[in-house]
């Protein structure tokens, strides 16, 4: 007697699963994201024929220095860790439109010049429309190979039949297994083809980039499990209204998630920004209050960039709080304390933050620029325009030391700055830098009347 196929309902949002449809998922709480699909049942219970693996002792594994394959793009080797792990998996995520096809097709040419064979596999365009981009991305070599396939068995079989030093799936959303009997893009088929390319890069060693869509909120769709299986997890961030995009790891098993990469978008495709602060700082003007820079770090490298602050008398009941690149939460604590320790009376007007150049900083170092730059538009008086401030503010008021204050001084220091304030707590740990002048407080006060006192009203 044929068995009864069993089917269950798979969440496309965060791959829960519940025996039967419901308008809401009980796991992650969306609407209308339950999807029935059948549940495919192992083998028929043989015995295994091939023997399993032997336990080694770790202390018994020979450990050679693995070569990086550099793929001659310097900020994208930068956020991989130096450079290409051989058998990594790496997924790449980013709003749509916002450049990871292009970045893919230009790492796998700069890699096919170096005589490297590269394989770019898309499931989203034809192969007319990948050879077109190529050219205006000036992309071409003969060592890159180009197919328009979504069938996962057919990529697989194309790969064991010629070995290619490096791959991209554009993207892991459209590729389906013929016998899972879900539509492409859903948890199930999405799970699978992953899996299945985590096989093939760690048994053939060719890293493999999976290019993925992302949901509304800003992940990456489909399950979770798919970030946990892969190597790396990059996101490429940026607004499209600005040409700078970023690439910032947030997973990274062989180096730093704390550097990120700086892109120009250009007509003939992406573009290496070598030293971010001149550029963010580039248009900024002569003097103009409200605006403060500040220098952040991104893994190991100091980035200076402006923040500028508006505060204005508000015609509503509810004064309106809009902040772009900072962390909302970070810029109300920073508001009651200015508040409350400051005497600036904020809470009946608007504010508005905003990070030029479409950049974000979530660090707590920026804390004590984003209170100059609302107090600079409070008070209608600029800060001076040669002056760049560090620290984090606690809820004292006071100003805390901040980490790798010396790099951070010394890049404000060659972008043209000639004072610095600082946590003085952060004042032993300095040495001294030469055209720089450091100026140190210990409470938000104290910071205020350095930055104000003195000017004309």
């Amino acid at each position: 007697m044929k068995k009864k196929d069993k089917f269950i309902f798979l969440c496309q949002s965060c791959g829960a699963q519940t025996p039967k449809w419901m308008g809401r998922c009980p796991e992650c709480g969306d609407w209308d994201t339950l999807v029935e699909e059948k549940i495919i049942i192992a083998g028929s219970g043989k015995a295994r024929t091939i023997a399993p693996p032997e336990p080694v002792s770790i202390n018994s594994v020979e450990v050679t220095d693995t070569q990086l394959l550099k793929t001659g793009i310097t900020e994208f080797d930068r956020v991989l860790g130096g450079g290409i792990v051989d058998g990594s998996l790496i997924l790449i995520g980013g709003d749509p439109g916002i450049g990871k096809s292009t970045l893919m097709l230009q790492v796998l040419a700069t890699l096919a010049n170096s005589k490297k064979k590269c394989l770019y596999v898309s499931g989203e365009e034809s192969i007319l429309q990948l050879s077109m981009r190529g050219k205006r991305l000036d992309s071409g070599s003969d060592s890159l190979f180009i197919v328009a396939e979504t069938d996962l068995e057919s990529i697989l079989s194309m790969v064991e039949k010629k070995h290619y030093d490096a791959m991209v799936i554009d993207s892991i959303q459209t590729v389906f297994h013929p016998e899972v009997s879900s539509t492409p893009g859903s948890v199930t088929q999405i799970r699978e083809a992953s899996m299945q390319f985590m096989r093939l890069a760690k048994t053939t060693g060719i890293p493999i980039f999976l290019v993925g869509h992302v949901t509304k909120v800003g992940a990456i769709a489909g399950p979770r499990i798919m970030e946990h299986m892969v190597d790396t997890v990059l996101y490429f961030e940026g607004d499209k209204s600005h040409i700078f995009r970023i690439l910032r790891a947030v997973k990274n098993r062989f180096g730093s998630t704390n550097e990120i990469g700086v892109f120009e978008m250009r007509e003939k495709g992406l573009s290496q920004v070598p030293n971010p602060s001149a550029i963010f700082l580039s248009d900024r003007s002569a003097v103009a209050p409200g605006s403060v820079v500040t220098s952040s770090m991104e893994g190991t490298r100091p980035i200076l960039v402006e923040i500028q602050g508006l505060v204005s008398s508000s015609g509503m009941g509810n004064p309106r709080r809009t902040v772009l690149g900072l962390d909302n939460n970070r810029v109300a604590l920073i508001l009651a304390v200015m508040e409350k320790r400051l005497g600036m009376n904020l809470s009946g007007l608007d504010v508005f933050m905003n990070v030029i150049g479409g950049v974000r900083i979530v660090e707590p170092s920026a804390d004590l620029a984003i209170a100059a730059a609302l107090a600079s538009s409070f008070l209608d008086k600029p800060v001076h325009k040669e002056t760049t401030l560090i620290g984090e503010i606690g809820l004292t008021g006071e100003i805390r030391a901040v980490s790798h204050a010396q790099a951070r001084i010394k890049e404000a220091s060659k972008m043209g700055f000639t004072t610095c304030l600082v946590p003085s707590s952060a004042m032993k740990q300095l040495s001294r830098v030469e055209g720089m002048t450091i100026e140190s407080v210990s409470f938000l006060k104290d910071a205020m009347e350095v930055l104000f006192d003195g000017q004309e009203e």
